[in-house]
């Protein structure tokens, strides 16, 4: 069956274009025209992405965090629709607050466990989510060693430098905040996972939630930038960036995402895993 047969489908309307729309790392992400002069957003993997995870990941941003995010049409394991959100320049300051405002939010809700009911996706990457009471732990053995195996495996990653991730996560329960609050958080936040639309905030996308620390999104943020200063005053305002974060918890949660893409896109990336490692093991 088609692309555009299985549109209609499952849409129950008639499909006049498709049109490619730049994406992540997932499938091929797809821009229809449908024939009453609406538009719906495809994204499609026939590898099968578990794209309805992504799906339950939107709806765990909107329903619990009230967060911005595209409304899902259909969800199967190779094929998601979404309701178009126009993607439309640059965001402005009042944009940039709207998302301190929005991220904030979702950071206030809160659990009594790390982790999340179910384990997730980030990219074409599974996410492992077992609820777990020690934030040191969670980070460790669930980010930062999974990860770190993935890209030593993949080599990508030097099997010294993957020891030394282990090194480092021996010492997380000193290095880190003692007693963290564990809190929703996107998980996957840089500037290509944020839709502005005509300078305001359109909607957050591409997820990779779960319960952990809000620090992870700002550290992500701040690693891969595009966020201005009315975005950082906004959320200080709001919340707060709490002491220690930017001298050392910021690089060590980082240190997740880099090794993701270690593993995903290797170039200069162990690299910079290893500088991160060279501070604190």
């Amino acid at each position: 069956m088609t692309l555009s047969d299985r549109l209609e489908r499952l849409l129950g309307r008639g499909v006049r274009s498709i049109t490619p729309l730049s994406g992540g790392c997932v499938g091929d992400v797809r821009l229809v025209h449908l024939d009453d002069g609406s538009r719906v957003v495809a994204k499609t993997d026939p590898a099968g992405a578990a794209l309805d995870v992504e799906a339950f990941m939107l709806g765990v941003l909107r329903d619990r965090g009230g967060a911005p995010t595209p409304d899902v049409i259909a969800a199967e394991p190779d094929l998601l629709i979404l309701a178009y959100v126009p993607s439309e320049g640059a965001p402005s300051e009042r944009g940039l607050a709207t998302l301190a405002e929005a991220l904030a939010a979702v950071h206030a809700v809160t659990s009594d466990r790390f982790g999340l009911e179910r384990d997730t996706r980030l990219g074409p990457l599974d996410l492992p989510n077992p609820w777990t009471d020690s934030w040191p732990e969670f980070y460790g053995r669930w980010r930062l060693q999974a990860f770190a195996r993935l890209a030593r495996d993949a080599g990508r990653l030097d099997a010294g430098d993957a020891r030394r991730v282990d090194r480092l996560c021996d010492r997380l329960d000193r290095l880190l905040e003692p007693d963290p609050t564990p809190s929703l958080v996107h998980g996957d936040l840089w500037s290509g996972n944020v839709l502005w639309t005509r300078g305001e905030l359109g909607a957050l996308i591409d997820p990779a939630c779960c319960f952990g620390v809000d620090e992870i999104d700002l550290a992500m943020m701040d690693l891969f930038g595009g966020f201005g200063r009315a975005f950082w005053d906004r959320y200080h305002e709001i919340r707060g960036v709490r002491e220690g974060f930017w001298e050392q918890r910021r690089a060590i949660y980082q240190l997740f995402p880099l090794l993701v893409h270690a593993h995903l896109f290797g170039g200069g990336y162990a690299g910079q895993v290893r500088a991160v490692l060279d501070r604190f093991v």
